[in-house]
């Protein structure tokens, strides 16, 4: 495959920004250049020029140096002027002033109590400054993520208005203004805590991959493996969005990305256009719970239960692997019913050419899972894996970064870290309002009483709750709501809690890739060309296992790696056999038997299910219907073939 500076592109972002002129680009690289200094100075303690940031210091000015960047890149309205008018220089100037104006008074601020009794100035900035996070919501995350972020900022003012269990304490906007720029219940809470906390690092590290080529190599890499097989540009697909998603953690840049490539490839194979948009969505959606860098939602989990990240990875590990399997089999059956070839050899590269070309990615990517797990240091690890990934690009020629090489890392790194602070800054709107009306109690009583105490009711209820605040597309922000009323309701039920808070993350991505929204279907629906609604009930049977693996690990915590080893080492030999035996049902087709009817699919997706549930009995019960069943397809395909004189046709088992 060739180089592809559009995939760099999407996943920086770049299409949707303005250009900044020379003067703005380089005091956009100056400011990338200090906001990562500050994260070394912070993490490191290196104190040079006697500089020691404290805790707030560091993120107010962290988010001074990136937030007013926000409002020069992207327009106001999607429509609006390519040349940056003059409002959009004076928020980003507001948004520069305001926090490091704050970062001076952050010793005043924590003693003299600016929360309760700001002075008027000071009041009158943050205001501002709470009108500029707003509208960053709104601009970074769409009209809908705007409004969730509105609503939950002003509920505190309208809290002693609602009935029953919903009523709050009144509360004033001063105080309420007071509370979100000057309280660790607003901006420099739980928003800052994770950007400058632990994702920083990870940021300028999954930047550093994208533009030093690592996109490019591991594309590369799944089409030296994959892509001469049956439906191999698919299965490409699926393996490189994976660990793309992984390192963008954002579903619609990595469809955006990867399926500029992916998709046209795909149909250039045979794939109908619904069909490759379908494998694109779900393939990407996973990504963001794909070990080992994920997205920003789990960086905030570990924010707010103090479960260390690392824990985290490796419990996603399981989950993760079980919802790929079920897209490779599936994209397998689907070439195989349309008696689909891979691409040729010659136009698939060479192994271990390829491997050669980028075993420093490899390499580092060693080294951050060591440093997570082995190490547990989880601020520091990124910072060191980036650093070796420069020197390796150093010292090869072809990776060798000169000064324009430079740059580009710099504008790559900067637009996530703008795009990332530009997201998460306005959660402090939703967690503010949430902490000081008490309505997240509320919701946990109202669920409780819905499901009547039911576990089973509960997690149902539940998920149908992740559903619904899924939709606006803000992951994060359905997570942390969530996190705080539904979470103990789990727990209270007696599922474990890292199983629970998973729970929450992966019944929130589904809205992704189930109607009536589905965005990241009709996404990858408008790169392929393919009807939307189309797309999004086939990414629903494509993506099956997001909607049965969580209750698989909540109720059996093992498959997240919690409790004993060798109850997880049974469970993964259940679970795997029996989502292929599901997958297989849902294509059709199960691989050394052939196609199956439909009286046969139900058989072996019920079977499937069986093995795959981390029961005990049922596992057994499904094990020995399933070696039954095979056996009897697999003699029955057997007499067919002998009956034609030993060619093997690939026939239709009634």
């Amino acid at each position: 495959m060739k180089k592809s500076e559009g995939l760099e592109k999407n996943l920086a972002g770049g299409s949707r920004y303005r250009d900044l002129g020379r003067f703005f680009q380089t005091v956009f690289y100056i400011l990338v250049i200090c906001s990562i200094y500050l994260a070394i100075e912070f993490f490191f303690g290196w104190g040079l020029l006697g500089f020691y940031p404290s805790n707030w210091q560091y993120y107010y000015l962290l988010a001074g140096f990136l937030l007013p960047f926000l409002y020069l890149f992207i327009p106001a309205l999607k429509s609006g002027p390519r040349k940056i008018p003059w409002y959009d220089y004076l928020a980003a100037a507001l948004a520069f002033v305001i926090p490091v104006y704050f970062s001076f008074y952050v010793d005043d601020m924590q003693l003299g109590a600016w929360a309760i009794d700001p002075h008027p100035f000071n009041l009158a900035a943050a205001a501002v400054y709470t009108l500029l996070v707003l509208e960053a919501s709104r601009r970074a995350g769409g009209t809908g993520y705007f409004i969730i972020c509105l609503v939950f900022g002003i509920y505190p003012l309208i809290a002693p208005f609602m009935p029953g269990h919903f009523k709050g304490p009144p509360f004033g906007i001063e105080a309420l203004i007071g509370h979100l720029a000057f309280d660790s219940e607003g901006f420099m809470g739980i928003p800052m805590q994770v950007i400058g906390g632990i994702l920083i690092g990870f940021l300028v590290f999954a930047g550093l991959l994208i533009r030093t080529g690592a996109g490019d190599f591991f594309l590369n890499l799944a089409m030296s493996v994959a892509g001469h097989t049956r439906g191999g540009p698919a299965k490409v697909a699926v393996m490189g969005s994976a660990f793309l998603g992984s390192l963008s953690g954002s579903i619609f840049s990595n469809i955006a990305g990867t399926g500029s490539i992916t998709i046209p490839l795909m149909k250039r194979t045979g794939f109908s256009p619904v069909y490759a948009a379908s494998v694109e969505a779900c393939a990407s959606t996973g990504g963001v719970m794909m070990p080992p860098v994920m997205g920003a939602v789990a960086f905030v989990m570990a924010s707010l239960t103090n479960i260390p990240y690392a824990t985290i990875m490796i419990a996603a590990l399981i989950p993760s692997l079980l919802y790929y399997s079920v897209l490779l089999v599936q994209v397998d059956s689907y070439a195989a019913l349309h008696g689909m070839a891979g691409l040729p050899k010659e136009e698939t590269p060479k192994f271990l050419p390829t491997l050669k070309e980028g075993w420093h990615f490899l390499f580092v990517l060693f080294v951050l899972i060591w440093g997570l797990v082995y190490m547990r240091l989880e601020a520091l690890t990124p910072f060191y894996a980036s650093a070796i990934l420069i020197v390796l690009a150093m010292i090869r020629k072809e990776t060798r970064l000169n000064f324009r090489k430079m740059l580009d890392l710099l504008d790559g790194v900067g637009k996530l870290l703008v795009d990332t602070v530009a997201i998460i800054l306005p959660i402090a709107l939703v967690v503010c309002g949430l902490v000081v009306t008490g309505v997240a109690p509320a919701f946990t009583s109202g669920i409780v009483d819905l499901s009547g105490g039911s576990p089973f009711f509960s997690l149902i209820l539940g998920a149908v709750a992740c559903y619904f605040l899924g939709m606006a597309g803000m992951l994060v922000a359905a997570y942390i709501f969530l996190s705080m009323s539904l979470a103990p309701v789990l727990i209270g039920a007696g599922f474990n809690e890292l199983a629970a808070h998973l729970f929450i993350i992966y019944f929130s991505m589904i809205s992704a890739i189930t109607p009536p929204v589905a965005a990241g279907s009709f996404l990858a629906a408008g790169i392929a060309g393919a009807p939307p609604m189309k797309v999004a009930v086939n990414t629903m049977k494509m993506g099956l296992a997001i909607y049965f693996v969580p209750f698989f690990f909540i109720y059996k915590p093992s498959l997240i790696f919690q409790g004993p080893v060798l109850n997880t080492l049974i469970h993964l030999c259940t679970a795997f056999p029996g989502v292929f035996l599901i997958a297989s049902a849902v294509g059709g087709y199960i691989i050394g038997i052939g196609v199956l009817s439909v009286k046969w699919r139900l058989a072996v997706f019920i079977i499937g299910i069986l093995l795959a549930v981390p029961s005990f009995m049922a596992s057994l019960a499904g094990a020995l219907l399933a070696v039954a069943l095979l056996t009897s397809l697999y003699i029955k395909r057997r007499n067919e073939a002998q009956i034609k004189e030993g060619q093997v046709p690939l026939s239709k088992i009634e």
